[in-house]
């Protein structure tokens, strides 16, 4: 069977491992996940509690996500109509490519980014430019879009970063926000911001003060991270009601299911959850940060529930593999091109456990 040619050298994104496979293949009784930057409290009481309130509401299909999209509106300043729910805020991302890319444009990117964004781009065909500094450099990012600005129709910036995970302040964002023309889409991926203002209030995208000065801004976010709905897959954007409407339009009918819908509204609510959270992973990052320096490990200051290290002469996969073994995932940042990997912050014990066996390989 024939398929578009420039899907040949298209590759799938990499999921990570999944515990209950690496346990029967490496015969554990215990596995640690710290591969895939959920939440390492687990799930919100409340949200759990919304589940099950709503479990005999299955065989009907979901509401019109009116409560949901007022709450998200009532947090972020905006009205209901600035509001788009998707299955993970990746969803998002493919809506608004497919609505704005094709094979005579391009986008713009960071040198290391979220791979979806590249993934989706090249299902249409579309060009992709990145910076050369890993990380994002915003005078790169100038450059380059004067250089190809008949091309380039959506610019990504990722605030933090995955899976590098450095943060822009939000004024050099709004700043670079205003020498983009109004037909390119920015898109501000805040899939991590949360995590991000509570270590630093000037990483804070308040994303109403964006919209009222431009109305090519997109701002994502999700309930996979924070919220600890990752199995659920909840994301959101939030927009003018112009590009809203054209992502509406590439939105499949009861795209949320209403278990989804439902544990999202109790989420948000559960401040109590969502402040121990921030507080058990920036007590543990510290850890990591000490451990990197005691070790003379390169790291990038994190602003997420992730850390990355720099291995230099070791080697990122066989590290991976050693600790698959010893029951650990780790994401190891080989497919990016790099020799490092990325680790999500756990749970005391859990930490404790990778720092021993990553002191062995070392």
């Amino acid at each position: 069977m024939k398929f578009n040619d420039f899907l040949q050298n298209l590759k799938s994104y990499e999921p990570g491992k999944n515990i209950d496979t690496i346990a029967k293949e490496n015969n554990l009784k215990e596995v640690i996940k710290l591969a895939s930057n959920e939440n390492s409290l687990g799930v919100s009481t409340l949200a759990c509690k919304a589940i099950l309130e709503n479990i005999s509401k299955v065989n009907l299909y979901p509401d019109d996500m009116t409560e949901l999209k007022q709450a998200l509106a009532n947090k972020h300043k905006l009205k209901y109509e600035n509001v788009i729910i998707g299955a993970g805020s990746d969803q998002i991302i493919e809506f608004a490519i497919r609505a704005k890319l094709n094979s005579n444009n391009a986008f713009l990117q960071a040198g290391v980014s979220f791979a979806m964004y590249e993934i989706y781009a090249k299902q249409m065909n579309a060009k992709c430019y990145k910076t050369s500094s890993l990380t994002h450099d915003l005078c790169e990012f100038e450059s380059l879009y004067k250089k190809h600005k008949n091309e380039i129709k959506i610019i990504f910036l990722c605030l933090p970063n995955n899976p590098l995970g450095e943060c822009l302040d939000a004024d050099e964002v709004f700043k670079f926000a205003s020498l983009v023309d109004d037909d390119c889409l920015i898109i501000l991926d805040a899939a991590y911001n949360e995590f991000a203002t509570y270590k630093d209030t000037a990483k804070y995208i308040k994303i109403s003060k964006f919209l009222e000065k431009f109305t090519n801004v997109l701002y994502l976010g999700t309930f996979s991270k924070l919220y600890g709905l990752s199995g659920l897959r909840v994301g959101y954007g939030l927009a003018s009601t112009e590009i809203i409407n054209v992502l509406n339009k590439l939105r499949a009918p009861f795209n949320v299911n209403t278990l989804a819908l439902k544990a999202a509204q109790a989420a948000l609510k559960d401040i109590d959850f969502i402040n121990k959270t921030l507080e058990n992973n920036f007590n543990q990052m510290k850890i990591y940060e000490e451990f990197a320096i005691k070790n003379k490990i390169k790291y990038i200051l994190s602003y997420t529930n992730f850390i990355t290290y720099f291995l230099g002469q070791k080697n990122s996969t066989e590290l991976s593999e050693k600790l698959l073994k010893k029951g650990i995932i780790i994401r190891d940042l080989k497919s990016y091109g790099l020799n490092a990997i990325r680790i999500s912050i756990g749970l005391t014990e859990d930490n404790e456990k990778f720092f021993t066996e990553f002191n062995k390989f070392l």
